[in-house]
């Protein structure tokens, strides 16, 4: 895929390739979203698959799933090399389905309203305690 449109899904273990399946199912543009993990990758590893994946992809936003990760830390390194990437941490569905109906191209706008998406969706929701 080459398409500045593109997001990187970049996380822990399986976790991107199920957000990226879970896209696709919903919606059918999964192919909007590369899903990358850093299974058994050091740092230096993450962080050439990253910039061979923008360079082959051109894409400009990349999703993580953990603000102190070495996925997202991966993903900050590449902005001083590339300022115009746009890095997005806390990934979750909402925020991915947002992400990829969005028709507009990669704005400012369009990572915005997908990151409130995400932050609008977290709920807690408890039941009442019974007590006895």
């Amino acid at each position: 895929m080459s398409s500045p449109d593109a997001g990187i899904v970049l996380g822990h273990g399986d976790i991107a390739a199920a957000l990226v399946s879970a896209v696709d199912l919903i919606t059918g543009r999964g192919d909007r979203l590369i899903a990358l993990t850093n299974a058994g990758l050091d740092n230096d590893q993450i962080d050439d698959l990253l910039r061979r994946t923008i360079e082959s992809s051109g894409a400009r936003v990349i999703f993580t799933d953990l603000a102190a990760g070495s996925c997202n830390m991966a993903a900050c390194r590449l902005v001083r090399w590339r300022p115009d990437l746009i890095v997005v941490t806390g990934v979750n569905l909402p925020t991915l389905l947002q992400y990829v109906m969005h028709d507009g191209g990669v704005t400012d706008q369009a990572v915005s309203d997908a990151v409130q998406r995400g932050l609008g969706s977290l709920h807690v929701l408890q039941g009442r305690s019974r007590a006895g």
